[in-house]
């Protein structure tokens, strides 16, 4: 397996969208108008669409507005890293509950979404790792995850699994009902 990590740009349109038209959520159909725009969405249930996601995802990434990475086997993109500047995922507040101070300057690890045939194989890890290296370098003070706690599956620890980061040397900041909010210095 020949591994590659690339920065989304509008460039990677396309193979972003070939990866959630129809590569994900295959045993997961629920999942599937997602399009990792959970956590930029500020619309009502009846907004909450596959197409009007969709649309809304590729207005942001042609924007530059929607930033992550994607994971490549060769030229098939195998997963994907939300990541961006806190104050840019509305949602955080609004559906997590998580209090935000807009003047700390902070990056937000929000989901991962693995192909499910690449599960279990370290791609999560590398992609953190990668956002790690790249987001210290871009002024942030602290990187932030929101793993969730309890017994979860592999689907539902798609904001990653609380071991991970703590491995990559995040530590507690906050603990609510159903998630951690995990914390690591870029300083």
């Amino acid at each position: 397996m020949n591994i590659t990590i690339n920065e989304l740009t509008p460039e990677l349109l396309v193979d972003y969208l070939r990866f959630f038209d129809t590569m994900v959520f295959t045993e997961n159909p629920d999942w599937d108008n997602c399009y990792c725009y959970e956590s930029y969405f500020t619309g009502t249930s009846e907004d909450w669409t596959k197409d009007n996601n969709r649309t809304a995802v590729i207005k942001l990434i042609e924007k530059g507005t929607m930033t992550g990475y994607l994971a490549f086997d060769k030229h098939k993109p195998v997963a994907w890293l939300n990541i961006n500047n806190r104050n840019n995922f509305p949602s955080l507040e609004r559906f997590r509950k998580i209090k935000v101070d807009r003047t700390e300057n902070i990056c937000s690890v929000v989901c991962f979404v693995i192909h499910p045939d690449y599960r279990r194989m370290g791609i999560a890890t590398r992609l953190l790792q990668k956002a790690i290296a790249d987001y210290s370098d871009k002024n942030f003070d602290f990187m932030e995850a929101y793993p969730g706690n309890g017994d979860l599956s592999c689907e539902k620890h798609y904001k990653g699994p609380l071991s991970m980061y703590e491995k990559a040397g995040f530590s507690l900041y906050k603990e609510y009902e159903h998630l951690y909010v995990m914390r690591k210095s870029l300083q």
